[in-house]
């Protein structure tokens, strides 16, 4: 019989393939794991049969890859596309070693992630110089079949995981309880007495039923223990492993040396412990069941139109895959059905639930114009809607992206917990090894010596330190999501407990984000064409001031700009019909050398708007002033409220804007707020945070504008609207999905709590072990109720953190 010098199987010698590597004689069950033998060892990677362990023997299962099954989860990523795949046959972490390194050895990939407990790949590259065949085609030359990832795939993969825990724990828990009958009689005997046969029979009985529950029910333990040592991490594992295993071997010893056997103990530790990790996988289950059920909200298909849509005799549909639509697409959406991708609403009408984005449960109504929303469903009505963007851009896209980022994302305090596990781990098996010395130099029994440093190994061991900020942040970043709020990571969470002042943006925020342009009026030229020539830049712009001059010139032919340039927060350039044209505040006016205050009429006017809470802008047109723009935005209805329970939560609110101050202090005035900072440019914004900083207070700053992506990052904590801007969106800590200010007081109270859980199952955490450890030293606790009360450690954090899906 021969040995594959690549997967390992034993095979008779006529089926042999040989090759000479690097001058040695390898042999191969077959010309299939010859290849991929010689093309790891090409790539440098030989290392890999160094590094493998737990490797089951057998090559991979050689399934056929359809490359086309995976181009629908492919999503932009900037100028980069990126995707998740399942791989198969991924068998240890050397597996996942190889994978990774491949990957990266392959031109045109900037990014690879496997995760060796869910297979689960993450692979970026850049389409210009590879593609999705090549880099399918790279992993299956080393022996490794890709799958696309689907929401389905997803769950099962987590419900096999638990399906395995739960066989474990069933198998322990059986032979466990016949065990104790056992253990019963022989603690029986060894005090009323018990023949010496009957006595090995029930010895050799208690060995038969420990070994499953140790070697198959604990084996996740063994694997994980083994592979710290090889990468010298001392890990939970090792303790569990140390303590059970010393329980089971010094049983061994004991039944040829006629003293008395603790298979009980070693059975009971890994009993237990896998009894609360099965519990622990599903409150994870439950907590992580938002990002499920977002993975399930996009269709795979969408019935796109055929023909002009004004051509009703001549238009026809077809159904298609979601990846075969491109941006400007029509889409036919009928009722019961969800909405396939991110558009806006050419022709029909209807009303659409969109709680499964924003949380609000009110159906919201769509016409021509509207926007709609991948993953929401259609209501009542037949409507046909134009793409804006495809799969990976979606709103929905973003929302599983940002969910899946701030659960990886660690805070601060889950770091500085594991780096006390990493110290922890190797000071408790000196403890335990001490005690053991201890009890043994003070002449007691090399039983009881055993068990007390037993005691201390299981005691000790910190899953409940390891579950206590990760698990908070869990459940507190998928409570938020299914609020509508978005948080962007455990730092997040961290950064906002001791927040002492909310800064508010005025337009969008504080207002409805709907303004409307209330009056205007041309000078040197009619109405009209100020309005024309003002539309026509600021239908280049993102503002909604400038979306409410273009609504209102919807029936004008607007002009083509050149030389076109944003100054945020100030206003706008650019060369119409040859002539510069400007359009932006008072001091942007100024600054170009255009006077804006010389007519008094005018100014009366203006500051009458202006005192009302309208917003002024002014136009150019050659170099003089050419027209005036008042534009309205009424204050949110919750405004008020929602500033009055922030200052009763303690906390300052101010204001600030890019406005002119007169009509900040009449927006201030009308929501509550007494703290007003007007006529600042977005760096201005930026400064101002840095100043509060600098007087010791920690800020939240809240926006949707281009102009608030500055003082986003320097803030504390940047909070975007729900409408906001890619940019706000992208510079922000947190989301709120929906245009309701309420959401705020509700995103500070969710990551305060979800802090003081973290800080809560700290604490328990290491009162836990500071109380336990000494009397596991001192002999008063049993490895058994050791084992129990570690696992209850961990189900107190459990508890404590699904507290919050109350909330």
């Amino acid at each position: 019989m021969q040995k594959c010098d690549h997967c390992l199987l034993e095979f008779p010698d006529r089926e042999a393939v040989y090759d000479e590597v690097k001058g040695q004689r390898k042999v191969f069950c077959c010309n299939g794991c010859k290849g991929i033998y010689r093309l790891i060892n090409d790539e440098g990677l030989g290392e890999f049969y160094k590094k493998r362990a737990s490797w089951v023997p057998g090559p991979a299962e050689d399934k056929p890859v359809d490359t086309a099954a995976f181009n629908e989860h492919i999503m932009q990523t900037g100028n980069e596309l990126e995707t998740d795949i399942i791989l198969d046959g991924i068998r240890c972490a050397s597996c996942v070693w190889l994978n990774e390194k491949i990957l990266y050895r392959t031109i045109g990939v900037t990014y690879a992630n496997v995760n060796y407990a869910t297979h689960k790949a993450k692979i970026r590259w850049n389409p210009q110089e590879t593609g999705i065949d090549n880099i399918l085609a790279r992993i299956k030359s080393i022996g490794y079949t890709p799958k696309p990832f689907t929401s389905k795939a997803y769950e099962k993969e987590m419900e096999n995981r638990k399906r395995d825990l739960l066989i474990r724990f069933g198998t322990a828990s059986f032979f466990s309880m016949q065990l104790m009958l056992y253990a019963v009689a022989l603690y029986a005997g060894y005090f009323q007495g018990i023949d010496e046969e009957t006595k090995n029979i029930f010895h050799l009985i208690s060995l038969v039923l420990t070994t499953p529950v140790v070697f198959y029910s604990g084996w996740p333990f063994i694997n994980g223990a083994v592979r710290g040592l090889r990468n010298l991490h001392f890990n939970m594992d090792l303790l569990i492993m140390t303590g059970s295993g010393s329980a089971y071997l010094y049983s061994i010893y004991e039944m040829f040396s006629g003293g008395k056997v603790y298979f009980d103990t070693a059975a009971m530790i890994i009993t237990l412990i896998l009894l609360g990790r099965y519990i622990e996988a599903g409150a994870k289950g439950r907590a992580s069941q938002a990002i499920t059920r977002l993975l399930s909200l996009s269709p795979k298909e969408a019935r796109r139109i055929v023909g002009a849509i004004h051509e009703l005799p001549l238009r026809s549909s077809e159904s298609i895959p979601i990846s075969s639509i491109k941006a400007g697409d029509m889409i036919e959406v009928i009722p019961g059905e969800k909405i396939p991708l991110d558009g806006v609403v050419m022709e029909g009408s209807s009303e659409v639930d969109e709680s499964m984005l924003t949380g609000e449960s009110k159906p919201v109504s769509k016409s021509a114009g509207s926007d709609v929303f991948c993953g929401t469903q259609n209501l009542y009505g037949n409507f046909i809607f134009k793409v804006n963007k495809t799969a990976g851009d979606t709103v929905l896209s973003q929302i599983i992206k940002t969910v899946e980022e701030a659960q990886a994302r660690r805070a601060p305090v889950q770091t500085t917990a594991d780096r006390v596990v990493g110290i922890f781990v190797p000071a408790i098996l000196l403890l335990s090894f001490a005690t053991w010395m201890y009890w043994i130099f003070h002449g007691s029994f090399t039983t009881d010596a055993v068990m007390n440093a037993v005691s201390v190994l299981v005691i000790a061991c910190p899953c409940a330190l390891g579950l206590a900020t990760p698990l908070a942040i869990l459940v507190g970043t998928t409570k938020g999501a299914s609020k509508g709020i978005l948080i962007k990571g455990g730092d997040v969470i961290e950064k906002s407990k001791n927040i002492g002042i909310i800064v508010l943006d005025k337009t969008g925020t504080l207002t409805e984000g709907r303004p409307v342009l209330s009056s205007f009026k041309g000078i040197g030229m009619s109405d009209t064409e100020a309005l024309r020539l003002a539309s026509s830049l600021e239908r280049l712009s993102e503002h909604s001031i400038g979306k409410a001059l273009v609504s209102a010139s919807k029936a004008l032919e607007l002009n083509d700009v050149t030389d076109f340039k944003a100054y945020p927060g100030r206003g706008l350039k650019g060369v119409i019909n040859g002539k510069p044209v400007l359009i932006g505040n008072r001091e942007f006016m100024e600054s170009n050398g255009i006077d804006a205050a010389s007519d008094r009429n005018l100014l009366s006017e203006i500051e009458s708007s202006e005192l009302s809470g309208a917003t002024v802008v002014y136009l150019s047109y050659e170099g003089n002033l050419a027209g005036t723009f008042s534009v309205s935005d009424t204050v949110r209805n919750e405004a008020a409220d929602v500033v009055k329970m922030l200052k009763h939560k303690g906390l300052d609110v101010a204001m600030i804007t890019g406005d002119n101050i007169k009509t900040a202090a009449a927006v201030a005035r009308e929501a509550g707020i007494d703290t007003v900072k007007a006529q600042m440019s977005p760096v201005e914004k930026a400064e101002e945070i840095k100043r509060m900083q600098e007087c010791g207070r920690r800020v939240i700053m809240v926006g949707d504008g281009i102009n608030d992506a500055p003082a986003l990052v320097q803030a504390d904590v940047g909070i975007a609207m729900g409408r906001a801007t890619d940019i706000a969106l992208e510079s922000s800590d947190m989301v709120l999905m929906r245009n309701d200010l309420r959401l705020l007081p509700y995103a500070v109270n969710l990551s305060k709590k979800t802090f003081s859980v973290i800080r809560q199952n700290i604490f328990w955490a290491f009162f836990y072990n500071a109380v336990a450890i000494p009397l596991a030293v001192v002999g008063i606790l049993h490895p058994i109720v050791a084992a129990g009360a570690m696992a209850l450690s961990s189900l107190s954090v459990v508890g404590n953190s699904l507290r919050l899906q109350r909330g």
